[in-house]
C-alpha cells in the first residue's frame, strides 16, 4: 500500500513540478518513477522464470495461447486466409446495376 502512496506522491509532485515549470525537477521525478515501474516489472519476470527454471513452473501465456488456438476436439481450427474481398466487390457492382 506504501507504494501506492509514493506514486501517488511522486505524481503529484511531477504535476505540481510541470505546473510550476520547474522542467528539470519534473524530468528527475519522471524518471525516477519510471525507473521504480521498470524495476518492478524487472523483478517480476525474475520471478516468474526462476520458477520455471527450478520449479519446472510451465509458462502461463504459452498455456494460455495454445488453449485460445485449439477447438474443442484438441485440434488447431483451420485459419480462412483467402481474400474475399473480390466477391463482396462483384455482389456490390451487381446491385448497383440493378
Amino acid at each position: 500500500m506504501s507504494d501506492n502512496v509514493e506514486t501517488e506522491n511522486s505524481f503529484a509532485d511531477l504535476v505540481d513540478a510541470a505546473l510550476a515549470k520547474d522542467y528539470n525537477k519534473a524530468n528527475e521525478i519522471f524518471g525516477a518513477a519510471i525507473s521504480a515501474k521498470q524495476n518492478d516489472v524487472l523483478d517480476q519476470e525474475r520471478i516468474k522464470v526462476a520458477g520455471q527454471i527450478f520449479n519446472g513452473v510451465e509458462d502461463e501465456e504459452e498455456v494460455e495461447d495454445s488453449e485460445d488456438l485449439a477447438d474443442g476436439d484438441g485440434n488447431q481450427e483451420d485459419i480462412d486466409l483467402d481474400d474475399d474481398s473480390e466477391d463482396t466487390e462483384e455482389d456490390n457492382s451487381s446491385e448497383v446495376e440493378k
